[in-house]
């Protein structure tokens, strides 16, 4: 085999049509794009105008509130940290915080702050310091004779609210 021998294998690229190169050519005059107008030019995309028609996307019904301010926190339950003790992950004689959460591949990311729920059963004794808490999951660090401290604790007004 030499470079001269090289060749693409038969039908497998085909020749591209020169548009606006005569009428006789079969794309000429108007290159296969209608008549006059913002449409027959280069680099015009007007996607979802519909010729002075409120479009589609104004029409539809808008439901619920985003709000601005919203908060995307993580969560764990308590069965996974046990797992993740049980593994040799997490040592939990030390504090266990969001960082070494992330770092143990528990969680991908902290998002803006990881949130502790009371699903499954935790056995070891664990010192947690996390954004939140569910009260039930409070309530087992405890029993299991843990603490778990949070970092924005809730407002007194917001507590009994």
């Amino acid at each position: 085999m030499k470079l001269h021998e090289l060749a693409d294998n038969p039908g497998s690229t085909k020749k591209l049509m020169r548009v606006g190169r005569g009428v006789g050519s079969g794309k000429g005059k108007t290159g296969g794009r209608g008549v006059k107008g913002q449409k027959s030019r280069r680099g015009v995309s007007i996607n979802g105008f519909e010729g002075g028609q409120m479009p589609l996307h104004m029409r539809m019904p808008k439901r619920g509130f985003n709000a601005g301010n919203h908060k995307e926190t993580q969560w764990i339950n308590l069965g996974t940290l046990q797992n993740a003790i049980d593994n040799k992950k997490i040592d939990p004689k030390n504090e266990i915080t969001e960082d070494a959460l992330v770092a143990s591949g528990l969680l991908r990311r902290k998002k803006d702050g990881v949130r502790l729920l009371a699903r499954g059963e935790l056995k070891a004794k664990v010192n947690l310091v996390l954004t939140g808490a569910s009260a039930a999951a409070v309530a087992a660090v405890e029993k299991a004779g843990g603490t778990v401290k949070l970092l924005n604790p809730p407002k007194a007004e917001e507590a009994t609210a």
